[in-house]
C-alpha cells in the first residue's frame, strides 16, 4: 500500500512538474514572439537632416534607391550637415515595389511617433496618376510635412503627388517626359516644363525620374554641400557629375 501511495504521489509531482515546465515554455515562446515582433526603428543620429521616402506599393526601384544612395552616402563625407535616410508608409506590412523588392518600412506615418522631417522624397509609384491620387490620408500627410520641411522633392511621376496636395501650385515643376501632358491636362493651372531634367524653384525640386534620379539629388548636394562634395558623391558611384552637363532650371528667388 505504501508503495501506491509513494507511486501516486511521485506521479503528482511528475504532473505537476511538466505542467508548470509547459506553462513556463509557453511563456518563454511568448516572450520571444512579442521581442521579435517588437519594431525597430532606425537610429537616427543628431545634427543631421532627416530625410524621409514615402514609400507604398509599386513604389520604382530607381526612383526610390537612386536618391537613397546618394542621400546616404553623406554619412562618408567629413566636415558637413550628413543625412539620416529612412522610408515611411502607412502601413507596417512590406511594400512590394513594381519590379517586386519588398521593403519593411521604417515609420508607419498614420500611427507611429515621427522625427522633424527636413526633406522628404516623393519617388514615383505605378498608380502616381490614379487611385494614389484618391489616398486622402496620403496626401494629407504630405500637406502636414510641407509646412515643416525644408525641401519637398518628388521623381517622376512624385509630382502628381504634391500637385494633388496643392504644393506646386504657385512653383514651376517638371515630371516623366512622357506624362507632362496628362499632368498639365489634370493640373492645368501648373507650369509645367519640358525639355529640363529636374526644376528647383524654392523648396520644391522636380525631376524627370528615371536614372536621372541621381542628378536631381546630386544637385540637392551641391546646393547644400558645394561643388566638391557633390563631386565626391557622385565619384562614389561611378557618376560622372558636372552640372552645367544637365539640362536644369533653377528659379531664382
Amino acid at each position: 500500500m505504501k508503495h501506491i501511495i509513494y507511486i501516486l504521489a511521485l506521479s503528482l509531482i511528475v504532473s505537476c512538474n511538466s505542467s508548470e515546465n509547459k506553462e513556463n515554455l509557453k511563456t518563454e515562446e511568448a516572450q520571444t514572439e512579442i521581442k521579435e515582433n517588437k519594431k525597430q526603428f532606425p537610429k537616427l543620429e543628431p545634427n543631421r537632416y532627416n530625410v524621409a521616402f514615402l514609400i507604398m506599393d509599386g513604389v520604382y526601384n530607381t526612383e526610390l534607391t537612386a536618391p537613397f544612395d546618394i542621400f546616404q552616402h553623406t554619412i562618408f563625407r567629413d566636415s558637413i550637415k550628413a543625412m539620416n535616410v529612412f522610408t515611411v508608409a502607412k502601413t507596417d506590412e512590406p511594400i512590394v515595389t513594381f519590379e517586386g523588392m519588398r521593403i519593411l518600412p521604417d515609420f508607419n506615418y498614420t500611427k507611429d511617433k515621427l522625427p522633424k522631417i527636413d526633406i522628404l522624397v516623393v519617388p514615383s509609384a505605378e498608380h502616381h496618376l490614379d487611385t494614389d491620387l484618391d489616398d486622402q490620408v496620403m496626401i494629407d500627410f504630405v500637406k502636414r510635412i510641407d509646412k515643416e520641411a525644408q525641401f519637398i522633392t518628388s521623381h517622376c511621376d512624385g509630382a502628381f503627388v504634391l500637385a494633388q496636395a496643392g504644393l506646386l501650385d504657385d512653383v514651376v515643376s517638371t515630371t516623366f517626359p512622357s506624362d507632362i501632358d496628362t499632368m498639365r491636362k489634370r493640373f492645368p493651372q501648373l507650369d509645367i516644363r519640358k525639355e529640363v531634367l529636374f526644376v528647383h524653384d524654392g523648396k520644391y525640386i522636380t525631376s524627370a525620374g528615371g536614372a536621372k534620379s541621381f542628378e536631381a539629388a546630386l544637385y540637392l548636394c551641391e546646393y547644400l554641400y558645394g561643388k566638391d562634395i557633390a563631386k565626391s558623391l557622385a565619384g562614389g558611384l561611378v557618376i560622372d557629375w558636372k552640372l552645367d552637363n544637365v539640362p536644369h532650371l533653377i528659379i531664382e528667388e
